[in-house]
């Protein structure tokens, strides 16, 4: 590891969300709804090849499950033929996408799939990193409100990192 001194300073950061892998929402939801979740929203990933569904458990706590579409293939079909269902990602919203992605590719951690969307931008730290786990850094742009629940109920706090 490089001095901290000398290493970038990490935007504010915060936990999002937990990603499930599911090969049906319809058929995982009555679980969470006996949690006492609320689904907050259920839409298609821009690629068309995934759906996620998000929930709302107790304080803006959430959990969200992503489903393949029928007869499309992607990382989400792969994921569960090799796993079955289970934990996918933990998704971290940080307040500035480029200076999180400088703090780790500074200690020479692998970052992949940089997509921008009207909305918001994502990128991924590959599970090859110490913990194991496939982190999603995720940057909200405002217009990620629009046509959602309100922002008190979409944002853990009530608002968006960084606006």
């Amino acid at each position: 590891m490089t001095d901290p001194t000398e290493s970038p300073e990490p935007p504010e950061i915060r936990v999002d969300h937990v990603g499930i892998a599911v090969h049906s929402v319809d058929d995982a939801e009555p679980l969470l709804n006996l949690l006492g979740a609320e689904k907050l929203a259920h839409e298609e990933d821009p690629t068309g090849a995934f759906r996620w569904a998000y929930y709302l458990l107790g304080d803006a706590s959430r959990v969200e499950l992503i489903e393949p579409v029928a007869g499309e293939d992607s990382f989400l079909t792969d994921f569960l033929a090799a796993n079955g269902p289970g934990l996918h990602h933990v998704t971290l919203e940080v307040a500035d996408i480029d200076a999180a992605i400088a703090v780790l590719k500074s200690e020479e951690i692998r970052v992949v799939d940089r997509t921008d969307y009207d909305d918001w931008s994502e990128a991924f730290v590959s599970p090859g990193n110490p913990t194991g786990v496939l982190w999603q850094l995720m940057e909200y742009r405002e217009s990620f409100s629009e046509g959602r629940p309100a922002p008190d109920r979409l944002y853990l706090g009530g608002g968006r990192l960084g606006k």
